[in-house]
């Protein structure tokens, strides 16, 4: 079986061939293209299983840029940028990337991050998987009925509705604006305080500790993140 397709979209070249070094001794198969249009060009004609994007591009803002790949793969894209404006992360997440490394990182932080988002899209995007797995639980995504060890878990509606978004991006940041819309509808945009409350209440229902949550995971300015397994 070949291994996954690695698309790096890195105008840098020095930085670009960092990457594409480390990822090929993984075993990864890696094209390069340094601008948005040939970015689109090769997830058209390669489409590849993961896409690393630099939001810095010569020819065309990377956040304009991820809505426009969305338009022709669902490919995990890992946004990796010098930009640390919570804003921008949110931007991009919004827009369709599954996840946001602020640059300087290492190199296993980056393979890290490759692997949970290739694991993620062949356990629900290829497979179509329905139930989502993570400690002693299981999710349902049909029924959202949660279950530990076999023992039903009760949620409320909107706690059902949140878990079940988070569970459908398992181990993918998402953002606080998304788990509104998804469990309160668009008129409740910026209401962050209820995502809070809600949190608060399924951490106390799943988490040993909820004060040293290992699941329902804050990512600080974002959302949040349900971290189906240590990698």
């Amino acid at each position: 079986m070949a291994w996954p397709s690695i698309l790096i979209v890195e105008d840098d070249r020095k930085m670009s061939r960092v990457f594409a070094a480390s990822l090929e001794t993984e075993g990864y198969r890696v094209f390069d293209v340094a601008s948005g249009q040939a970015a689109l060009a090769e997830v058209r004609t390669r489409n590849p299983d993961l896409i690393l994007l630099d939001l810095g591009l010569p020819d065309i803002d990377g956040l304009l840029l991820v809505p426009a790949i969305r338009e022709h793969s669902a490919a995990p894209i890992i946004v990796v940028s010098a930009r640390e404006q919570e804003d921008d992360k949110v931007k991009a997440l919004d827009s369709g990337a599954n996840d946001y490394l602020t640059k300087p990182f290492s190199v296993p932080e980056l393979l890290a991050r490759i692997r949970v988002g290739l694991r993620s899209r062949a356990r629900v995007a290829e497979t179509g998987e329905k139930v989502v797995a993570f400690g002693d639980y299981t999710l349902d995504l049909g029924t959202r009925r949660l279950e530990r060890s076999g023992k039903e878990v009760h949620l409320s509606v909107t706690e059902s509705k949140l878990l079940a978004t988070l569970a459908r991006h398992a181990d993918e940041v998402v953002t606080t604006n998304a788990l509104l819309r998804e469990a309160w509808g668009t008129a409740y945009d910026a209401r962050n305080g209820y995502v809070r409350v809600y949190m608060h209440s399924l951490r106390h229902k799943i988490e040993e500790d909820p004060a040293r949550p290992k699941y329902l995971v804050n990512e600080s300015g974002l959302g949040y993140r349900l971290r189906t397994a240590a990698d």
